[in-house]
């Protein structure tokens, strides 16, 4: 019988650690929802960016991507991203789909403009620049066809 406790305790202990374990990497890796106001950007190509990619500014991280959507009329690319308070936009900032190196993975860029009118909750950015597909250019130059469009 004080073995069947001991065994339920033991048990208990780990449940406890593994809760603890998990709300101490959510906490640390950004994975909370914190303040802020929401953008919106439309692209051509968003290969790579998904929920919760990261969205940088100057290579730190301001914010996520909330949601990607397809525009049926345009067909294009529909990318719902929030910005931490504080942080305030030029109204003519760029966003871009950017690779961590060459294998690295994909985040947003924004790359703020020099007007003194800021973005608002819900603003959309008119400026985007789509991502790279590089196995493309790699082949493009690997057979030749670089300079033939």
């Amino acid at each position: 019988m004080s073995s069947n406790l001991v065994e339920s305790l033991i048990g208990a202990l780990v449940l406890l650690i593994a809760g603890w374990f998990l709300a101490f990497a959510y906490e640390r890796t950004d994975g909370a929802v914190a303040d802020g106001y929401t953008l919106v950007a439309r692209f051509d190509q968003i290969d790579g960016i998904g929920v919760g990619s990261d969205v940088r500014l100057a290579g730190i991280k301001v914010g996520s991507v909330v949601s990607s959507t397809l525009d049926k009329t345009s067909f294009q690319a529909i990318i719902r991203f929030s910005v931490e308070n504080g942080v305030d936009l030029p109204i003519d900032t760029a966003a871009a789909v950017t690779q961590e190196g060459l294998l690295g993975g994909k985040y947003l860029s924004l790359l703020p403009g020099g007007m003194e009118e800021t973005l608002a909750d819900g603003d959309e950015i008119e400026e985007t620049q789509d991502s790279v597909d590089l196995i493309s250019l790699f082949g493009k130059f690997a057979t030749g066809d670089a300079g033939k469009e």
